[in-house]
C-alpha cells in the first residue's frame, strides 16, 4: 500500500496519512495483521518529520485501527465482532503460511475453496 501527501492540501499531513490508512483498512486493502512501515521509514518515504507519521499511528491505535506491538511494529488491528477478529487474524496466518511455503495467491485461494467444498 502506497500513501501520499499533497503538501498544498489545508488537510494536515498526519490526517492525510490517518484518513488514508483508515479507508484502506475501511475497504480492506490493508487486512487484519499486516504490518505497517515503521514511523521513521514512512516519514523518509513521505518526506514528512517523524513525529507527524508517530502522531497519524497514535490517533490510529486510539481509534482501534492499528496495534503497536513494541520492537515488531504496527500492525492493523482485527475488525468487528471476536469471531471475525479471529477469523481475520486465521486469515492473515493462512497467507503468510502459504507465501512461506511458496504458494501463489490462486493457488493458496485454489486451497481455502477446496476447503470450503468439504
Amino acid at each position: 500500500m502506497r500513501f501520499t501527501i499533497d503538501a498544498s492540501a489545508a488537510t494536515p499531513p498526519f490526517e492525510q496519512l490517518r484518513v488514508q490508512v483508515r479507508d484502506a483498512v475501511a475497504a480492506g486493502e490493508l487486512a487484519a495483521g499486516a504490518k505497517l512501515p515503521t514511523v521513521r521509514a514512512l516519514a523518509d518515504e513521505l518526506g514528512l518529520a517523524v513525529n507527524t507519521v508517530a502522531r497519524a499511528y497514535r490517533e490510529l491505535e486510539t481509534d482501534g485501527l492499528i496495534e503497536t506491538r513494541g520492537r515488531a511494529g504496527s500492525f492493523v488491528a482485527p475488525q468487528g465482532d471476536a469471531g471475525r477478529q479471529r477469523a481475520q487474524l486465521a486469515a492473515r496466518e493462512f497467507v503468510d503460511r502459504a507465501r512461506r511455503l511458496g504458494l501463489d495467491d490462486a493457488d493458496a485461494l485454489d486451497l481455502v475453496r477446496a476447503a470450503q467444498r468439504g
